[in-house]
């Protein structure tokens, strides 16, 4: 299969150098050039599969020309060592827990796909010159994207956050690896730490010395993959019998996640509708709203993975509605929640069922909450492990919170990072010093 630029002023690619570029040479984001649908077959006897037997149908239907069949079920077995379980938190209101992987949240799917794709096609090709990765995160992307490549032959890790703009735990799960991982800590947001990436990218001095590619969600091989835990949430549902009109709502910050449920609706996934919810960083329900796309500068809140200002997968949502706000709407709709309402949302749920929520899965809660029909079944994406958030969940709950010992792990290590302002010069000369 091709990829293509959303741009559409570049030639399509194949899959292995769309991996590699990351982001395509007109600025765009690569694309499938098809969105192959299931049969019904599959999904009469998904209730049936295991979740790694799903994500290999579901994986084969976009790499299945690209990568061999034994290769590519190596990929998804090492990737799934982990289940993402659906769980009732009341009525007609599930959770898709996507915190059971390795850094405990949803991006370790997405991380650890693509580190092994990378792998893979290093080893093909028999490169002897290193792949350097460099991702921006918010939060959760640089855990699980520096644990997903860590002690990777031939690749090095650099991973962007913005300084004092990520919980510690997050901190400590990408700044205390060492190894091919390096974090920078940039005196800016995560909008900056994403424009440094994409000016790399673009930059031909850099590209001339070194082989550049993103982890971002703006890399095709980190996100399709999430689209396997929503044919797995289905499945779940299929065998509790409550199938019928499912409605998914997800947290969304840069949108990887919610563009990879679109894409699996696309390929069958008989999803009703979606909720993008969104916390104070509200452009895409703006837009919804106004048919406008307006980005600004991102505001600081207690769901800092969603604190973005200028999401890079909007590019992807228009290009699959071919830029009408009206057919968007008629998928998607929109919620926006302020921090004192993520605070209620997490203090109701757990004094009401018992549940405890991260301050994106409140977003996803009430998202539904406030949306869902009584006919409806509603799935919200509980991204991360509430510990992850543990001061801020303490604080509303006046509980302790049992810390995982992988968390406990990380934050017993000493953190390593290196300070860098918001210019893309001295980024540059730091990218080219370790060339």
């Amino acid at each position: 299969m091709k990829y293509y630029s959303t741009n559409r002023k570049a030639s399509p690619v194949s899959l292995e150098e769309a991996v590699n570029r990351g982001l395509a040479p007109d600025k765009g984001l690569y694309m499938p050039e098809h969105i192959n649908r299931l049969p019904d077959e599959f999904f009469r006897n998904i209730a049936d599969m295991d979740f790694h037997s799903i994500a290999c149908t579901v994986a084969n239907a976009f790499f299945g020309d690209d990568i061999p069949a034994c290769d590519l079920d190596k990929i998804v077995c090492d990737t799934l060592s982990f289940d993402t379980p659906v769980v009732n938190v009341n009525d007609n209101l599930f959770s898709l827990e996507l915190f059971h992987g390795p850094t405990l949240a949803f991006k370790d799917v997405g991380g650890r796909f693509m580190a092994r794709m990378l792998s893979y096609f290093i080893k093909k090709e028999g490169r002897k010159d290193k792949v350097t990765v460099i991702v921006a995160t918010s939060g959760d992307t640089g855990s699980a994207v520096a644990n997903g490549f860590l002690g990777v032959e031939g690749i090095d890790v650099i991973v962007l956050y913005p300084e004092g703009k990520v919980s510690e735990i997050q901190e400590k799960q990408f700044t205390t690896l060492g190894r091919n991982i390096t974090a920078l800590e940039v005196a800016g947001t995560f909008d900056d730490c994403q424009r440094l990436v994409k000016s790399a990218f673009m930059d031909a001095d850099l590209n001339r010395i070194m082989t550049l590619t993103s982890a971002n969600s703006i890399n095709v091989a980190r996100f399709l993959p999430q689209s396997f835990y929503y044919f797995n949430a289905f499945a779940q549902l299929k065998r509790a019998g409550t199938a019928n009109d499912v409605v998914f709502c997800v947290p969304s910050g840069n949108f990887g996640n919610l563009t990879a449920g679109l894409i699996a609706a696309r390929m069958g996934l008989p999803v009703k509708r979606f909720i993008a919810a969104n916390n104070r960083n509200d452009v895409f329900l703006e837009y919804l709203q106004t048919g406008v796309y307006t980005p600004r500068a991102s505001v600081q809140t207690l769901a800092n993975a969603m604190d973005v200002g200028d999401p890079s997968n909007f590019a992807r949502i228009m290009d699959l509605y071919g830029h009408s706000a009206d057919a968007v709407r008629k998928d998607i709709c929109g919620c926006r929640y302020t921090d004192e309402e993520i605070r209620r949302t997490i203090a109701d749920v757990y004094r009401k069922h018992g549940y405890i929520l991260d301050p994106h899965g409140a977003c996803g809660y009430q998202g539904l909450a406030d949306n869902i029909r009584p006919d409806e079944t509603g799935v919200f994406l509980e991204t991360a492990h509430p510990a992850k958030f543990r001061d801020t969940v303490e604080g509303i709950l006046n509980t302790k919170i049992e810390i995982p010992q992988r968390l406990l792990d990380f934050m017993a290590g000493e953190k390593k990072s290196i300070r860098i302002p918001t210019g893309f010069d001295e980024f540059k000369k730091y990218l080219e010093s370790i060339a």
